[in-house]
């Protein structure tokens, strides 16, 4: 167990009543107290008593004891303009509250420009960056990084001395091109997931789950997928406990066995259909499962509900989906697909244009299922 967590039991049963006489004996012996190492200016301050640093928040623990020199784990964050700013801010929280040494690192000391105009000012390069027990690395525009011999070389390196490397959403693909998932089973961001077999063909896609875990490189799908990750490797290097009190303390809801993969969802085998070119629409309503999925959508056009079947039926023809037989014509207000997903599992669809109400909007939906084995 690490020094910030066993301080934190402590604390707990200090919390049932030894509190009193803990401080009693602190003060008798002379007894100093620090903060179990947080990376902070905290880190210098010295107690009389025991209990919580009022800076960072971290345990207390004795001044010289094994707990307060102990080193803390170091994780380094690669930056890079366009970084996904959830990508990384989201496993530096888990990270630093699991009492970790974070910090990130970029191709230069020059501010970052972040998705969405955050501006960030990376504290190592590459030059001068300590060599991190956990390397991470996150998503967004990832072309330029991608493309960087500066950026791949010192991945490579930094990676082959971590004990894990880590990438979120299409931080895979930065991975992927630095080689190191050759041969592995991977993720990244649901929509992106096809494409990267499709580039790295040496790579085996997982879809279902939201963090893969091969040993020492780990890749997680998009977005909020890097903090389970995240609390993943703080279980490998700290144990279950640990990530659960991490998880607890940041209010998150996480398992150990989440069955959430949002490229597993139905919705994906739902091809693009290019509405914006039949009239103006909004989403009224989109869900579903694993097993099957519906999206409706409202909205106005000059178009008769025959004519907006007909013409999606052409956008559905250019896909993977077959017309079923004996599917409604155009001039009817629907129409039935048959399809197969990536495993071979047959699928059906239906596509439904209501009348207009007294608004003059139509209500257009997609439902498709999943369709069940026959019994025998």
């Amino acid at each position: 167990m690490k020094p910030f967590f066993r301080a934190a039991l402590v604390l707990g049963l200090l919390a049932l009543g030894a509190w009193a006489l803990t401080g009693i004996a602190a003060e008798s012996s002379g007894k100093h107290y620090v903060c179990a190492p947080c990376g902070m200016d905290c880190d210098a301050k010295v107690y009389d008593k025991p209990g919580t640093c009022p800076v960072c928040g971290v345990p207390l623990v004795e001044q010289g004891s094994a707990a307060a020199q102990a080193p803390a784990t170091k994780v380094a964050f690669l930056i890079f303009t366009g970084v996904q700013p959830i990508d990384y801010v989201g496993p530096y929280e888990i990270f630093g509250a699991a009492g970790y040494d974070v910090y990130t690192v970029a191709e230069t000391a020059d501010p970052i420009n972040t998705t969405f105009g955050m501006k960030v000012v990376p504290r190592h390069t590459f030059a001068d960056a300590p060599q991190p027990d956990v390397l991470i690395v996150p998503g967004g525009g990832v072309k330029a990084s991608r493309e960087s011999k500066a950026t791949l070389d010192w991945i490579r390196k930094t990676s082959a001395n971590a004990k894990i490397t880590m990438s979120v959403c299409n931080g895979a693909y930065i991975l992927a091109s630095a080689g190191l998932l050759d041969g592995l089973k991977a993720t990244t961001t649901a929509g992106l997931i096809k494409g990267l077999g499709e580039e790295f063909p040496k790579i085996h896609l997982v879809y279902d789950q939201r963090f893969v875990d091969n040993g020492k490189i780990i890749t997680c799908g998009g977005l909020t997928s890097g903090m389970d990750g995240a609390i993943h490797v703080v279980s490998r290097l700290d144990g279950q406990g640990a990530a659960q009190q991490v998880a607890l303390g940041e209010e998150y809801d996480w398992s150990a066995r989440s069955g959430f993969a949002r490229a597993s969802l139905a919705d994906r085998l739902i091809p693009s259909v290019h509405l914006s070119e039949m009239g103006t629409w909004e989403v009224a309503k989109t869900e579903g499962s694993t097993d099957r999925w519906e999206i409706a959508v409202r909205g106005t056009s000059d178009l008769t509900s025959g004519e907006l079947v007909s013409r999606i039926n052409q956008e559905l023809a250019k896909s993977d989906w077959k017309s079923a037989a004996g599917s409604a014509k155009s001039r009817d207000r629907s129409s039935h697909w048959i399809f197969r997903d990536a495993q071979g599992a047959p699928w059906q669809g239906t596509v439904t244009v209501g009348e207009r109400d007294a608004d003059r909007r139509y209500t257009l939906a997609v439902t498709i299922a999943k369709e069940r084995p026959k019994a025998g």
